[in-house]
C-alpha cells in the first residue's frame, strides 16, 4: 500500500528551463572571453563534453568545473572571479525558476492522502541553505521530510543513501513509497533499484533531449496525473 510520495524538486515542482539556458548562455561568454580562446566551437564542444561527463558523474560544482576548463585551456585560475560567476549563474537561474502552474494544487490534492517528501541533489555552491527551494515556501511547506544531497555529508543522488535516509525518517519501506523525477539516472533507475515505485515526469511545457531508453514505468507529462494513481497502475 501506497504512503507516501516522494518528488525530485528541478524540473520536477518547479521549471528552471529558461534559466539554466540563460545562465549557460552567460557564464560560457564570460570565460571564453576571459580565456581569450581563438575558437569558440572549439572551445564549446570541450565545454559541453566536460559538462555532461560532471553530470554523469554527479559533480555539481561549477566552479570546478570551470576550474577544469582553465586547466585545460593552461590559463591560471582566480577563484573570486569563478566563485563571483558561479554566483551570478544561480541568480540568473532563480531569476527564471517558476513553479510548474499545477504543482500547488497537486501537492495539496496530494497532502491529504499521502505523506510528502522530497529528495533534491544540492546546487554544488559552497554551504548549504542556498538552495533555490527555500524561495518556494509555498511548496515547502506541503513536505514532512525534504533531503538536500550532496551536503550534511549525505551523497548526490543517483546514490541511494539519500533515498533511504528519507524513507527511514518518515518510517516507510521502499514499497509504501512512489518517487517522482525527471531525471532518468538519477531519479527513475535509482528509486526502482531501491524498489521504491518511480513515476518519470517529462513535463509538455519543456523542451528537452530526453534519454530514449526502454522503460517499464509510468510516464507523466503533467503532475495533474499524479491525481489518478489507479490509471497509472500504481497500488
Amino acid at each position: 500500500m501506497i504512503k507516501a510520495v516522494l518528488f525530485d524538486f528541478g524540473q520536477t515542482l518547479i521549471d528552471s528551463s529558461q534559466g539554466f539556458r540563460e545562465a549557460e548562455k552567460q557564464a560560457q561568454g564570460i570565460i571564453f572571453k576571459d580565456l581569450k580562446s581563438n575558437s569558440w566551437p572549439e572551445f564549446q564542444a570541450y565545454y559541453r563534453r566536460l559538462r555532461q561527463d560532471f553530470h554523469n558523474r554527479s559533480l555539481l560544482s561549477r566552479k570546478a568545473l570551470w576550474e577544469q576548463v582553465y586547466n585545460h585551456y593552461q590559463r591560471e585560475v582566480n577563484p573570486e572571479f569563478l566563485l563571483k560567476t558561479e554566483a551570478d549563474y544561480w541568480e540568473t537561474v532563480k531569476e527564471h525558476t517558476r513553479p510548474f502552474p499545477e504543482a500547488h494544487n497537486v501537492l495539496g490534492e496530494l497532502s491529504k492522502s499521502f505523506q510528502l517528501g522530497m529528495i533534491t541533489n544540492t546546487q554544488g555552491q559552497i554551504g548549504s541553505g542556498s538552495h533555490r527551494l527555500t524561495l518556494f515556501p509555498e511548496i515547502e511547506q506541503f513536505f514532512s521530510v525534504i533531503f538536500v544531497a550532496g551536503e550534511g555529508g549525505v551523497p548526490a543522488k543517483p546514490h541511494k543513501e539519500s533515498f533511504l535516509l528519507c524513507l527511514s525518517k518518515m518510517g516507510l519501506t521502499p514499497s509504501e513509497a512512489i518517487y517522482v523525477g525527471d531525471d532518468w539516472r538519477n531519479d527513475i533507475l535509482s528509486a526502482g533499484e531501491l524498489g521504491i515505485k518511480a513515476v518519470w515526469l517529462k513535463h509538455h511545457t519543456v523542451e528537452r533531449n530526453w534519454p530514449k531508453v526502454k522503460i517499464a514505468v509510468p510516464v507523466i507529462t503533467n503532475l495533474e496525473m499524479l491525481l489518478d494513481m489507479e490509471d497509472l497502475k500504481i497500488q
